[in-house]
C-alpha cells in the first residue's frame, strides 16, 4: 500500500483508487522534497555531527564530562579573570603596594569561602544548584527570576568580555593599521564557538583543552619561578612590607589603609565571577554528579586562588608598576623572563609571547562558560514559564540549540553596541554575578535557620554561608557605588528590563493555563458507561488517530469532538504521543524509561475513556527530543497498518492573534499536518478557542 497516493474518500481513509485516469500523470513531489531534505541533512551532519541516540545507554557517557574536562570547560572563566582581576586590584592600591600581601590573602580566602559554600550547596541541589534554582526554592520565585535574569546578562557579558579581552591581547602586538579588523575577528570567534557548542559540550571542551593546559603550564612557571627566585630576598621583602605598613599607619591611619584595601579588594571582583559555573553546569557532569562537581570545584578553587594570589604577590616581588600600553601581566612577565637567553637566542621573548598568547586564547575559552551555563539557566527558567518553553528543547546532538544560538547572537549584539570596548564591557560585567551570589547565600542562610530544629548542627553549617553573604554583599555594594555612574547603570537597566520581560511571559502562560484548566475541569469528570465491546481493533475499519500530549482537557476534547462530528463512522481510535526529553528532564538513562512509563500511563487513561465512548482503542508511544519527528514516524507506521486512518490534532486558537503567540507556543499541530498531508495522509486540526475573558471552548 503506497501511503503517498490520494484517498478515495476523505472519510474512508487512504485507500487508493486504481480507476483514477489522472493518477499516472500525477508527479510524486515527495521524492524531490526528500532529496532536498537529504542534502540539508548532509550539510548539517558535516557541520554539527551525527544525531545521538537516546536509546543507547552509552550516550550519557559520551555527552558528560569527568572532573578534569569540567574544570577545563567551566574553570576557564575563573582562571581567565587573572588577566584583569588582579590587575584592577593592584592598580587600585596606588602607591600603597605593601597592602598586596593582605590583598593576596583576602583574594585566596574569598575564593575558598565562595567555592566551599557552593560545594555545600551542590549537596542540597544534586540536579543543579545554580543561583536561579537556589533562589527559587529557598527564597521564592520572585527572587529566583531576579537571580536568573542577572545570571543571563552576566553570561552574555562573559562571552563578550572574554572575546573582547582576548582580541585586545592579540592586537596589542600587531600593527596599528590592522586594528579595524578587531571587531570582525571578535564576531567570527563567537560564531566559531557557537558552532562548536552546537556540536556538543564535550567536543567543544576537548578541542579547547590544549589552550587551557598551555596557560596552566606557562603561568605556573611564572608564578612559582617568580616566588622561589625571591626566597633568598625574603628578609628584604619583609622589611619593605613592614616599613610600608608603618608609613601608611602614620600618614593615613588604620582607617585610611582599610578604605584603600576595601576599594582595591572590590575592584578585583571580576576574579570570582566564574565560581558559580560548576553548580550551574552539574547536568553535564559524569556520574556520580555530586562527587564530580565537588572535585571540579576543588580544582577550580585551588587553581584560581594560586593563580590570582600568586600573580598579586609577583607584582609586589618584582615591583611591577603600570606602563602605558601594557597590562600588568605583560609587565610582570617581562621582568620575570625578559633577560632569558640561550646563546644568541632570546628565549625570554618567546616565553612571554607564549604566556600572553595563552592568556588571550584562554579568554576565548572562557567564553565557553557562557555557552555552557547560559542556555542551562535559560532552560531552567523556561521550565518554570519565565522564558519561552522552546528553550527547554534539545537538538539531535542533545545540545540546547535555541539557548546556544540566543547567547551567541546576544553577545554579538553587545559587541556591536559597545564597539568591542573592553573598558565599557568590564564596567557592565562585575555587578550581576555578586547580586546572584548574595541571593544564593541568603537562601542558604535562610534554609539552615529555618531548619535549626531538624538539624542539630545547623549553627556549624550556617557559618560558611554567613561569611559568604557578608563578603558578597560588601563587594556588591562597593561595586555599585564605584561603577554605577561609569557604566554599571547599563547592566542594572538591562537586567531590570529582562525581569519585566520574564514577568510578561509568565503572565501569558498563567492566563492560558487557567483557561485550559477550566476546560480540564469540565471534561475530565464526565460520567461515562462501562465499555460493552471487546477491545479488538480491525485494520480494515475506519480509524481515528489522535495526536495527544498528557492526559487532560485538550485530548478529551479531541476525542469527544470526533465522536460528535463523525457519528458512527470510526470504529478504531489510536492515541499517539511522544515522551519528549528536554534539557530539564535529561539527566540519565533512567529518565528515558521514566518518561516512557509516564506517557504510557496517560495514554492508557485515554484508551479507557475511548472504550467507554464505544470505540476499540489502543495507543502508540515513542521517546525522543523532538515531538514532531517522533510522532511523524509513529503516524507513518500506523498508516501502513490501518489503511483507512485519519489523523487528528488539537490546537489553541486565540481570539486575537498576536505576533508573540508563535514565539511562546509551538506550532506542533500545523507542522504535523503539513508533513502528513505531504505524505498523502488525511489530517485535521480541531481548534480549542481561548477567549479574551480567559475561557476556553471547543
Amino acid at each position: 500500500m503506497d501511503i503517498h497516493e490520494p484517498p478515495e474518500d476523505p472519510l474512508q481513509g487512504n485507500t487508493p483508487s486504481p480507476q483514477d485516469p489522472l493518477e499516472k500523470f500525477t508527479p510524486n513531489l515527495s521524492d524531490t522534497g526528500q532529496e532536498t531534505e537529504g542534502f540539508q541533512k548532509r550539510i548539517r551532519r558535516t557541520l554539527f555531527g551525527k544525531p545521538r541516540n537516546l536509546k543507547d545507554p552509552r550516550v550519557f557517557h559520551t555527552i558528560s564530562l569527568v572532573a578534569f574536562l569540567a574544570w577545563v570547560g567551566l574553570g576557564a572563566d575563573g582562571l581567565s579573570s587573572s588577566a584583569y582581576g588582579p590587575d584592577e586590584s593592584f592598580r587600585a592600591l596606588g602607591t600603597h603596594t605593601y597592602l598586596a600581601v593582605a590583598l593576596t590573602l583576602a583574594t585566596a580566602f574569598t575564593v575558598f569561602i565562595i567555592s566551599y559554600a557552593y560545594s555545600r550547596l551542590i549537596e542540597h541541589f544534586p540536579s543543579g544548584g545554580g543561583g536561579y534554582v537556589v533562589a527559587t526554592h529557598l527564597i521564592g520565585p520572585r527572587f529566583g527570576v531576579i537571580s536568573g535574569s542577572a545570571l543571563l546578562v552576566d553570561y552574555v557579558l562573559t562571552i563578550s568580555v572574554s572575546i573582547a579581552a582576548g582580541a585586545d591581547q592579540i592586537f596589542s602586538v600587531l600593527p596599528m593599521e590592522w586594528a579595524h579588523w578587531k571587531l570582525s575577528i571578535e564576531i567570527a570567534a563567537i560564531f566559531l564557538l557557537l558552532a562548536l557548542n552546537l556540536r556538543g559540550v564535550k567536543e567543544s571542551v576537548t578541542i579547547l583543552m590544549p589552550i587551557f593546559m598551555i596557560f596552566i603550564i606557562t603561568h605556573a612557571i611564572a608564578i612559582f619561578g617568580g616566588i622561589f627566585s625571591h626566597v633568598p630576598e625574603i628578609g628584604r621583602v619583609t622589611h619593605e612590607v613592614t616599613t610600608g605598613f608603618s608609613n601608611g599607619y602614620s600618614t593615613i591611619g588604620i582607617m585610611g589603609m582599610f578604605m584603600i584595601f576595601i576599594r582595591a579588594y572590590s575592584m578585583g571582583a571580576g576574579t570570582y565571577t566564574g565560581i558559580e559555573a560548576v553548580s550551574n553546569g552539574l547536568q553535564i557532569m559524569r556520574e556520580p554528579k555530586v562527587h564530580t562537581a565537588r572535585v571540579t570545584m576543588l580544582y577550580m578553587s585551588v587553581s584560581l586562588a594560586l593563580t590570582a594570589g600568586g600573580i598579586m604577590m609577583c607584582y609586589l616581588l618584582f615591583h611591577a608598576t603600570p606602563e602605558p600600553g601594557k597590562t600588568m601581566n605583560a609587565v610582570l612577565l617581562d621582568r620575570f623572563a625578559g633577560s632569558w637567553m640561550i646563546g644568541n637566542f632570546h628565549a625570554g621573548n618567546l616565553f612571554i609571547w607564549i604566556a600572553l598568547g595563552s592568556e588571550a586564547a584562554l579568554l576565548f575559552v572562557a567564553a565557553q562558560t557562557g555557552f555552557i551555563d547560559g542556555p542551562r539557566v535559560m532552560a531552567n527558567m523556561a521550565g518554570d514559564s519565565w522564558m519561552p518553553h522552546r528553550f527547554t528543547s534539545l537538538s539531535d546532538r542533545l545540545t540546547m540549540q535555541n539557548g546556544v544560538i540566543i547567547m551567541g547572537l546576544t553577545a554579538v549584539v553587545t559587541l556591536l553596541i559597545t564597539g568591542g570596548d573592553i573598558t565599557t564591557l568590564v564596567l557592565m560585567y562585575s555587578i550581576n554575578v555578586f547580586a546572584t551570589f548574595s541571593l544564593t547565600e541568603t537562601g542558604m542562610v535562610r534554609f539552615w535557620y529555618k531548619g535549626r530544629r531538624e538539624h542539630k548542627d545547623w549553627y556549624k553549617k550556617i557559618v560558611i554561608h554567613l561569611i559568604g553573604l557578608t563578603l558578597c554583599l560588601s563587594i556588591l555594594i562597593v561595586n555599585i557605588y564605584e561603577k554605577f555612574l561609569v557604566g554599571g547603570w547599563i547592566t542594572l537597566i538591562v537586567t531590570i528590563a529582562l525581569i519585566f520581560f520574564c514577568y510578561w511571559i509568565k503572565k501569558h502562560y498563567l492566563d492560558v493555563r487557567k483557561s485550559v484548566q477550566k476546560l480540564d475541569a469540565m471534561l475530565e469528570n464526565i460520567p461515562l458507561p462501562e465499555p460493552t465491546t471487546e477491545n479488538k481493533l480491525d485494520p480494515n475499519a475506519p480509524t481515528a488517530v489522535l495526536l495527544v500530549g498528557g492526559y487532560g482537557g485538550l485530548g478529551i476534547h479531541t476525542l469527544l469532538s470526533i465522536h460528535r462530528l463523525f457519528p458512527n463512522n470510526f470504529k478504531n481510535v489510536i492515541f499517539v504521543s511522544a515522551a519528549v526529553l528536554d534539557s530539564v528532564k535529561l539527566k540519565g538513562t533512567d529518565e528515558v524509561e521514566h518518561a516512557r512509563k509516564e506517557t504510557e500511563e496517560a495514554l492508557q487513561r485515554y484508551v479507557d475513556m475511548a472504550r467507554r465512548v464505544g470505540f476499540s482503542a489502543d495507543y502508540r508511544v515513542s521517546v525522543g527530543i523532538e515531538v514532531v519527528e517522533e510522532v511523524h514516524k509513529l503516524c507513518l507506521e500506523i498508516a501502513k497498518e490501518y489503511h483507512k486512518s485519519i489523523f487528528f490534532a488539537s490546537k489553541l486558537v486565540f481570539q486575537r492573534e498576536r505576533w508573540y503567540q508563535k514565539l511562546l507556543h509551538n506550532e506542533t499541530a500545523n507542522q504535523l499536518q503539513r508533513r502528513l498531508q505531504f505524505d498523502g495522509l488525511n489530517s485535521m486540526i480541531l481548534p480549542v478557542r481561548i477567549f479574551e475573558s480567559g475561557t476556553a471552548k471547543a
